[in-house]
């Protein structure tokens, strides 16, 4: 039976082997591990040592100790709700209801509002500690024993003899004080501690029992009666280890309850005070000094706790402490593990309930001997104030800058040392012309702008542009052309910061600014702005601002006035243009122009590169100003410009315009380069009959298509004799002109007829036969002609300018495309006919015949207003001339339209003309479509 056994195991170990090539691990099966046991020791470690296998993988071994594992005495506590009932918890104490299920009562708002209320609410420091209760009273006795436990009745003594015998004995101390040793006779050991007790064991078998060594041991340790009273979270009497503590008998409690003291937990014995603890020394400092062995009776009791002192703040670890008598304010913030970086402790104070049980105010500065030594009183609030997040003497850089921010400031620094490199430092689309520096002249915060070169500072050094910095200057550079920035990263951060302010406000229909909504409530006595008065309009700032725009420009206005302490916005100033980098400026200046001190700031417009409002710099000049804007564009007038200037006189201010010669100002010429002051506004004009780059396109039938560069003045005759004329298969009647001016004039024209027929709905309720007019059909009618889109059509006589005559041409305009098809056949016949269809032209049929061709007019018709749309783009009307009666009046590219009898429908007079621009407008579409 051995052998087939061994042969079993052998296959299943060689199985194992083979099968574990690529595995780290194999786990043996049970039947396996059975056998293997089964096998004396000898074989065991045979087959073990042969395989490579070790025994303890398979249970047979004794190499691998046994673990000692801590058991988990301590459960988290229930908690209750509002109404006291019980809330029930999954296993990552998530609430459940009474099927296990997530309860989801709570918005994910609400929720969120939630966890930042309980994240600012200050806790019981240390009381975390014990935030569960006991899940068993049975003693620990698996633990090690130290050498100085002191034995006593009821401690079982494991002793080990080995030599010439082999012995093992169990003995048990028993009630007084002695154990039984069989071959030594009683021996005393009450009051030895466990390593005396080794040593006299020791000592005696060895005198007595001759070529015999012991190995003793501690075997099963008693067990003690403790009584834990007071404010414990689960008073009572506990059978606990003989070794346990003061603190371990907390934890079988449960710890301390919400008024339980942790700074004053006593052991009494027989009625006398033996020990106390204070936990906030294990706590805070990891000594367990006081945490003493406890014996059978004794009693843990826990007195109710003392004075409190929350510390809030900046502050490590802000908390509610309890207090001892005497303590000072810098042992409360020692217990708070001290004082944060961006604290300022010079103005911490004190919230302290006074002898008429007032609140009062008490500061201290914690950075003196006398402010730390100050004594904190049970009910103190003390608050560490945070420091500010102005820096003393940074320099900040923005803009069009490689790394945007705040840098060090040291005396006789310049540009050129902040800013070294104009590749490495600077943007490619830098402007190398012109960047400011902002600078606080007083302690108010009024500010100066310095203006200079950075090409001229950075690169040659020189001393006029090279400046010297001072402490919290702001450096700011600009791009030269604001058409080159991608704005994602920029536009990303409004959209956020605007989604955040959105969310406070919600579906709440006061608005976006909560503060805002809750002021004009106070304010409502005091007189507000009016946007009419009695019906007539007197302020034309009175109209409601949709909210998301009303929330974004109140966003991106807080961005912009904190730029220069906004990190986020720092590092995207490259991407801002040169508006948006001076709107701080600007607002700072403006808000400094004081009674009698005027606005230092100045306008340029015209033909520069960036007209607009600038910030007036130190000895600012003509020559800088122009700078300032990024130049002149091309089409400046050069030998003159107008300076406006405003001056104040003894009955009021007036207006002086001083013409300046641009060109010799530019050239450093003193005497028209003058100094500028504030509210000063430049006028670079245009160059007289200077005209941009204009091109007209001519398709189609010509002999020389495509586009063509014009002057001012210049007619369509002019360009068709530069086109090389008309070929034999043009046909003239057909040509389509389209000019952008004349479409935008159209699109008005249809805005203003929606309008109109938008009122007309309003207004007429009833129809002219009593039946109500069907609202839905006139609001898809009004929503078709909202939408339809003008192409800008313009009818020209293309015959009539081919011979010559001059008053059928026309003058050009930039933009300007002309079509001319080859030789039309066809003619279409649309509107309300049983067939809209388009037919092969024949000569010498009239317009009844087209419109039997389409199977004649439907009952819902208007007859009397058929019209023709000309191939040309004019329209006749055959009940108002007589050339419908000559077979020849219809000619190839011709349409004909038959309008719907609107008064057939309801009573708007309107749809006739909305017909009309419908059917007109789809012609018109339909030839440009052939473009």
């Amino acid at each position: 039976m051995l052998n087939k056994t061994k042969k079993f195991i052998i296959a299943g170990m060689s199985a194992l082997i083979l099968l574990s090539g690529q595995a780290s691990a194999i786990t043996p099966s049970p039947q396996m591990m059975e056998q293997f046991k089964n096998l004396p020791a000898s074989e065991q470690q045979r087959l073990a040592k042969q395989y490579g296998i070790d025994p303890s993988m398979l249970g047979g071994g004794s190499s691998s100790q046994p673990q000692l594992e801590n058991p988990n005495l301590v459960n988290q506590r229930a908690q209750y709700d509002e109404n006291g009932q019980l809330i029930q918890t999954d296993q990552f104490g998530n609430p459940v209801d009474a099927f296990g299920k997530p309860l989801k009562d709570k918005s994910d708002e609400q929720l969120k509002f939630e966890e930042d209320a309980a994240k600012k609410e200050l806790k019981r420091f240390g009381y975390d500690l014990f935030a569960g209760e006991p899940t068993t009273f049975a003693p620990v006795s698996d633990v090690p024993v130290p050498s100085e436990y002191l034995v006593g009745p009821g401690d079982n003594i494991k002793v080990q003899l080995f030599g010439k015998d082999n012995k093992e004995y169990d003995l048990v101390i028993n009630r007084e004080g002695v154990i039984q040793f069989p071959e030594l006779g009683p021996i005393t050991v009450a009051g030895l501690t466990f390593s005396e007790l080794r040593e006299t064991l020791s000592e005696r078998i060895n005198q007595q029992m001759i070529g015999i060594q012991s190995n003793i041991t501690m075997g099963e340790l008693r067990s003690i009666r403790i009584f834990v009273a007071g404010d414990a979270y689960k008073p009572g009497s506990y059978t606990v280890s003989s070794l346990s503590t003061i603190t371990q008998a907390l934890f079988v409690a449960g710890g301390v309850n919400e008024i339980g003291s942790l700074r004053n937990i006593q052991v009494k014995r027989n009625g006398k005070l033996v020990g106390s603890m204070d936990l906030y020394d294990l706590l805070l400092r990891g000594d367990a000094s006081g945490d003493i062995n406890l014996r059978s009776g004794d009693v843990v009791f826990i007195p109710a706790v003392g004075g409190l002192v929350s510390v809030t703040g900046e502050v490590r670890r802000p908390a509610i402490y309890e207090l001892k008598k005497h303590e000072t304010m810098a042992q409360v913030i020692e217990m708070a593990a001290g004082i944060k970086p961006g604290a300022y402790p010079r103005r911490s104070s004190v919230e302290r309930f006074n002898a008429n049980s007032l609140k009062t105010i008490l500061n201290v500065d914690l950075t003196t001997q006398a402010g730390k030594a100050t004594k904190a009183v049970a009910g103190d609030v003390i608050r560490v104030k945070s420091a500010t997040t102005q820096y003393e003497d940074a320099i900040t850089v923005v803009g069009a800058v490689v790394r945007p921010g705040k840098y060090q400031w040291y005396q006789g620094q310049k540009v050129s040392d902040l800013v070294p490199s104009i590749w490495g430092d600077l943007s490619v689309s830098a402007d190398l012309e012109y960047a400011i520096i902002v600078r606080e002249i007083n302690k108010q915060g009024d500010i100066q702008v310095y203006q200079f070169s950075p090409a001229k500072a950075i690169n040659g050094k020189v001393a006029s542009q090279d400046l010297t910095l001072q402490a919290r200057d702001k450096v700011i550079f600009f791009n030269f052309s604001d058409l080159t920035q991608n704005r994602y990263e920029l536009n990303k951060l409004v959209k956020d910061r605007v989604q955040k302010v959105q969310s406070l406000a919600g579906n709440s229909l006061i608005g976006n600014d909560l503060f805002e909504a809750g002021f004009s409530q106070l304010n409502q006595k005091k007189f507000a702005d009016r946007s009419e008065l009695g019906g007539v309009a007197i302020n034309s700032q009175g109209v409601e601002q949709d909210p998301t725009a009303k929330a974004i420009k109140g966003e991106v206005n807080k961005m912009l006035v904190n730029l220069f302490e906004d990190s986020d916005l720092i590092k995207l100033s490259g991407e801002m243009n040169r508006g948006e980098l001076l709107y701080p400026i600007i607002m700072k200046l403006n808000s400094q122009g004081r009674a009698g001190n005027g606005v230092a700031a100045v306008a340029v417009n015209g033909r520069v590169n960036n007209p607009g409002i600038y910030p007036l710099t130190v000895n600012a000049r003509i020559k800088d100003l122009i700078t300032a804007a990024g130049g002149l564009e091309e089409g400046a007038y050069t030998p003159r410009a107008e300076l406006t200037s405003t001056y104040t006189t003894v009955d009021g201010s007036a207006i002086k315009h001083t013409n300046i010669a641009l060109e010799a100002a530019l050239q450093g010429d003193e005497t028209q380069n003058i100094a500028i002051k504030g509210r000063d506004i430049l006028t670079v004009m245009t160059t007289p009959d200077w005209q941009e780059n204009k091109s007209v396109e001519i398709r189609g039938e010509v002999k020389f298509p495509g586009t063509y560069n014009i002057r001012r003045g210049e007619t369509l005759a002019d360009v068709l004799k530069r086109a090389g004329g008309f070929t034999e298969y043009a046909y003239l009647p057909s040509s389509v002109f389209v000019r952008e001016s004349v479409r935008q004039q159209e699109q008005l024209e249809i805005k203003k007829l929606a309008d109109q027929l938008r009122r007309d709905i309003a207004t007429r309720g009833v129809s002219k036969d009593g039946n109500v007019v069907n609202y839905t059909d006139a609001q898809l009618m009004l929503t078709d002609l909202e939408t339809i889109q003008a192409v800008g059509r313009l009818v020209v006589d293309l015959s009539a300018i081919s011979v010559g005559i001059k008053q059928a041409d026309l003058q050009l305009e930039d933009q300007d495309v002309l079509y001319i098809p080859s030789t039309k056949q066809t003619i279409a016949v649309m509107g309300e006919v049983q067939h809209a269809a388009t037919h092969r032209f024949k000569e010498g049929q009239t317009l009844d015949q087209y419109l039997a061709m389409s199977g004649g007019a439907r009952e819902r018709a208007d007859d009397d207003r058929t019209y023709v749309i000309k191939a040309d783009g004019s329209v006749m009307l055959p009940n108002r001339s007589i050339w419908f009666s000559n077979e020849s009046s219809l000619q190839p590219g011709d349409t004909i339209i038959v309008p719907l009898d609107t008064e057939y429908k309801d009573n708007l007079t309107l749809w006739t003309q909305v017909t009309s621009i419908i059917y007109n407008t789809a012609v018109a579409f339909a030839t440009v479509a052939n473009l």
